[in-house]
């Protein structure tokens, strides 16, 4: 479906402009992430290969010695790469509608959230059914505690370490912890 530009609402919605949700081309990457993360999610510990296919098949990039957990949930997979010796926890949920990068070495704990998708501040725009999506970066050696939410838009730098049920609503610099909601640089020595 094009819109009055000539572009798809896929092409719309990869640059990080308005878009609609909806049209065949969208419709079936949605429906191609959703049966391979049903897969995937179906499969047990020891079946390690099988998880490295599907996973190679789901997300745009997959280094080496990755880990995923099951349960894993996205939107379409193909804006995610992962970088090598990553870690990520059960149950996490990351929302690509545009690129989600997290550099090598990350531990990502459990039911931690990665979410590109916003929505228009001005109601009449939500109320048409438009979204968009802003890009987030994780850098190398990051530790994302359980339950952290990491929101549209954030950069988080390397060696950074992001507390438990955090909600990190801005750019994390190099080698920072913060805590909180909203995160916060914390002041507790370790």
């Amino acid at each position: 479906m094009s819109g009055t530009d000539g572009r798809s609402e896929k092409e719309k919605m990869l640059a990080g402009e308005l878009y609609r949700a909806v049209g065949a081309e969208l419709a079936a990457d949605n429906l191609r992430a959703d049966r391979l993360m049903r897969a995937y999610n179906a499969t047990g510990a020891d079946e390690t290969e099988r998880r490295g296919a599907i996973l190679t098949d789901l997300l745009g990039h997959k280094g080496d010695d990755v880990v995923v957990r099951p349960p894993f949930y996205c939107d379409y997979g193909y804006n995610i790469r992962l970088g090598r010796g990553t870690f990520i926890n059960f149950g996490a949920v990351l929302l690509d509608v545009v690129g989600i990068e997290i550099g090598e070495n990350c531990q990502i704990g459990t039911f931690v959230q990665i979410v590109t998708a916003d929505h228009p501040r001005d109601p009449e725009l939500r109320r048409q059914g438009y979204e968009s999506g802003v890009p987030i970066r994780v850098g190398r050696n990051v530790w994302i505690g359980s339950g952290a939410i990491i929101l549209p838009g954030v950069t988080i730098g390397d060696d950074a370490v992001v507390g438990a049920g955090s909600v990190v609503t801005r750019n994390v610099p190099a080698g920072a912890t913060v805590v909180g909601n909203p995160a916060k640089p914390s002041t507790r020595a370790r």
